[in-house]
């Protein structure tokens, strides 16, 4: 991961294209920490941007399913970027997948590529999204967008993101730069106390959904991250084969 400051902005870059920018441990820990600290005071707004071809296929699946990363660590990571107190700009120049859609979500702004994906594949490979990472996808894409990209698990393209409003800009490959830039600037250009007391507002405004009890729907995600299915899942998606569910 890399981290740039210049002119009020300050760039995150996620630099694991080998692995199509899957998060592993050290990439959790990197992110959570660059959004944990206070910005500075001359800083305006954060963009993450990635490497290579994909912005991020999601959980580095190797690691997880050698059970040392999981879901507290991805969701300290997204809660960390969703209540820094200034915006935050995802620039998506290809698939963001699983947890690469809820980091890209999880910023204030999405400017995507039009070769851009987006998606949460979980179903296909028998996982289940948390409390709060399902909570975030109903909050952006409402109720028939969430049912469309859970329970179907297909990718959408960025087009289709737009069309249903849940992605800030397209641009083409080659005016992606340019129009990620022409949003930074006007964001880094805006008063910096009122971004920050606005950015709060937001935040504040979503927490309605925290009180709401989901004892029971934790232990049914848990299952199916322990379950047989979700091993076959895992290990067909490494091997590059069609899982066979079995419902164990």
């Amino acid at each position: 991961m890399k981290i740039e400051n210049a002119g009020g902005v300050r760039t995150v870059t996620l630099a694991r294209a080998e692995k199509r920018n899957a998060l592993d441990g050290g990439m959790l820990d990197g992110l959570t920490a660059a959004f944990r600290q206070t910005p500075p005071e001359e800083e305006r707004v954060t963009v993450i941007r990635a490497e290579g071809s994909v912005f991020c296929s999601g959980l580095d699946l190797r690691v997880r399913d050698a059970g040392t990363l999981g879901a507290v660590s991805i969701e300290t990571m997204l809660h960390a970027i969703e209540t820094y107190p200034l915006p935050v700009v995802a620039v998506v120049q290809g698939d963001a997948i699983a947890g690469g859609n809820e980091l890209a979500l999880h910023c204030d702004f999405v400017i995507a590529s039009t070769d851009a994906r987006f998606g949460m594949s979980l179903a296909k490979i028998g996982l289940a999204p948390t409390w709060f990472l399902a909570k975030k996808i109903l909050e952006v894409a409402g109720p028939v967008g969430a049912r469309e990209m859970l329970l179907l698990g297909d990718l959408l393209t960025a087009h289709r993101m737009h069309e249903l409003g849940l992605i800030a800009r397209i641009a083409p490959a080659a005016g992606l730069e340019a129009e990620a830039s022409r949003i930074v600037s006007r964001l880094a250009a805006n008063a910096p106390l009122s971004l920050r007391a606005m950015k709060a507002v937001l935040v504040r405004a979503m927490t309605f959904r925290d009180g709401i009890p989901h004892e029971d729907i934790d232990r049914l995600v848990r299952a199916a991250g322990d379950s047989a299915d979700a091993r076959e899942g895992i290990a067909a998606l490494i091997e590059r084969r069609t899982a066979v569910f079995k419902g164990q």
